[in-house]
C-alpha cells in the first residue's frame, strides 16, 4: 500500500497547466504539498482548493528559494522542477534570434532548478527523494524556432543526468511530459493548434503513478535515475 500521506512534494509552476495538474494528482493520493508560482490570485487559489502551504515568487530568486524549501521543514520527499519560460515570443529561428533574453531564459530553465536542488538536496537524501525536471521533446529534436527553449531542457537533461550519478541515495529524472495544451504551448504555436495537444491532467496522472513507485508497496519498481517520456508509461495500471 501506499505512504504518501507522510510524503512531502514542493512543485514549481503550480498555478497551471502540468503543474497545477500534477498537484492535484499528488494532492488526491495523500501528499502534502508546497507550491510555487509567480501570480499570487491563482496560486493562492489552488493551494487552497488543495489544502497546499504556496509561497508566490520567482524560482530565479535565491531567497524565494530558500523560503520554499524551509516551508517543508525537514520533511522534503519530492522537489518537482517544473516553472519554466520560453524566452522570446514568437519563437524565433537561431539566426534572429535576441542573445539577449538568453541570460534569464537559461537562469530560469537551468539554474534555478539545479540551485534549487542544492537547497532541498539535505532533506531529500535524508528521506531517500526524488527530483523531477521537466523536460521537452525539444531537448533532444531539430525542432525549427524551438532552439533558444530546447537547449536549456538539453542543459536540463545532462545536469539531471550527472546530479542522478553523484546522489545515489535521491533518484533524479528529467521526464518529458509530451505535448500538452497549455498555455505555453499556446503562446508557442498558437491557441488553434494548442488545443488539439492532450490535456496535462493525462500526462500529470503518468508522472504521479510512476513517480509513487518509489514509495509504493507494490510489485513495479520506479524507474532508475535517468530521462523517461511520460508516454512511456501510457499503459501503467495503478497499484495504489
Amino acid at each position: 500500500m501506499s505512504n504518501f500521506e507522510n510524503r512531502t512534494a514542493l512543485i514549481t509552476g503550480a498555478s497551471a497547466g502540468l503543474g497545477e495538474a500534477l498537484a492535484e494528482r499528488l494532492a488526491a493520493r495523500g501528499w502534502r504539498l508546497v507550491l510555487t508560482a509567480r501570480g499570487e490570485d491563482r496560486l493562492a487559489k489552488v493551494a487552497a482548493r488543495l489544502g497546499a502551504r504556496h509561497l508566490a515568487g520567482d524560482v530565479a530568486d535565491p531567497a524565494h528559494r530558500k523560503a520554499l524549501v524551509a516551508l517543508a521543514e525537514g520533511r522534503l520527499d519530492l522537489l518537482v522542477n517544473n516553472a519554466s519560460t520560453l524566452g522570446e515570443v514568437p519563437l524565433p529561428t537561431l539566426s534572429e534570434s535576441d542573445l539577449t533574453v538568453w541570460p534569464r531564459l537559461f537562469d530560469v530553465n537551468v539554474r534555478a532548478p539545479i540551485a534549487l536542488a542544492q537547497e532541498a538536496l539535505p532533506q531529500l537524501r535524508e528521506r531517500g527523494g526524488a527530483i523531477v525536471n521537466i523536460s521537452s521533446d525539444a531537448a533532444t529534436g531539430p525542432y525549427p524556432t524551438w532552439g533558444n527553449y530546447g537547449a536549456t531542457k538539453a542543459a536540463l537533461d545532462q545536469l539531471s543526468n550527472v546530479l542522478g550519478a553523484e546522489e545515489p541515495a535521491v533518484a533524479v529524472w528529467a521526464v518529458d511530459p509530451g505535448e500538452m495544451s497549455t498555455a505555453m504551448l499556446a503562446d508557442a504555436v498558437g491557441a488553434a493548434d494548442a488545443a488539439q495537444a492532450d490535456p496535462p491532467s493525462e500526462a500529470a496522472e503518468r508522472i504521479a503513478r510512476v513517480v509513487g513507485f518509489r514509495w509504493c508497496a507494490c510489485e513495479r519498481d520506479a524507474p532508475p535515475s535517468g530521462r523517461f517520456a511520460a508516454d512511456d508509461y501510457s499503459q501503467i495500471e495503478a497499484h495504489e
